[in-house]
């Protein structure tokens, strides 16, 4: 993929800037400021999210899986669009590479070439419980939920109740509420991407 976005961006040098597929180049994207803050620090509810951004704050640095769930989850959940992320990707990442950042970037939110269908949408919260069970990264970055448990760790919200009990860990205080409804989320992004069919 490396040397194809290399291709790409010397044949078609526009997409530096703007999505492959010209039709969604109107796209109305999301430019809440609000939303895009809470997610460049990690303040999103979403633990695998959250400790993704703070590991690349920290570090300048993020495996390849996460990139994948916070970037869909910026423009596919919060329905942000793409160029934002990939600025703010530029900015901290150490092993930045123009073409393959930008055109991973339109690959997660289906406006590139070879896109991932505009259906195909990561839950944070699967992935989260499929590569990261134990919680051991979410735990290395998210110092709040070291001593919790992998049973609710993933899903704070859902789990509140028990995270107050247990752990004296207070959703919407101690840690926020997921910023987003992931049902709600997908049927609006679904949506969007029919009504440019």
């Amino acid at each position: 993929f490396r040397e194809f976005y290399y291709i790409l961006m010397t044949q078609y040098p526009k997409t530096a800037t703007k999505s492959f597929t010209e039709k969604y180049r109107n796209m109305q994207w999301s430019y809440s400021k609000q939303n895009f803050d809470a997610w460049k620090i990690g303040k999103t509810g979403f633990p695998i999210v959250d400790a993704a951004m703070q590991k690349l704050n920290e570090t300048g640095y993020m495996p390849n899986r996460l990139r994948m769930v916070v970037s869909q989850f910026l423009t596919k959940n919060l329905f942000i669009v793409w160029t934002w992320g990939e600025e703010y990707f530029r900015q901290y990442l150490i092993d930045y590479d123009n073409a393959s950042n930008v055109h991973g970037w339109q690959w997660s939110a289906s406006t590139g070439t070879d896109a991932a269908p505009y259906f195909r949408m990561f839950n944070p919260i699967r992935q989260s419980e499929r590569f990261d069970a134990k919680g051991y990264f979410i735990k290395s970055q998210l110092e709040l939920f070291k001593d919790v448990s992998s049973n609710y760790i993933h899903n704070p919200s859902k789990n509140k109740d028990k995270l107050k009990e247990n752990y004296d860990i207070e959703i919407g205080k101690d840690y926020p509420k997921t910023m987003v409804d992931l049902k709600l989320s997908r049927e609006f992004v679904m949506n969007k991407f029919k009504s440019f069919r």
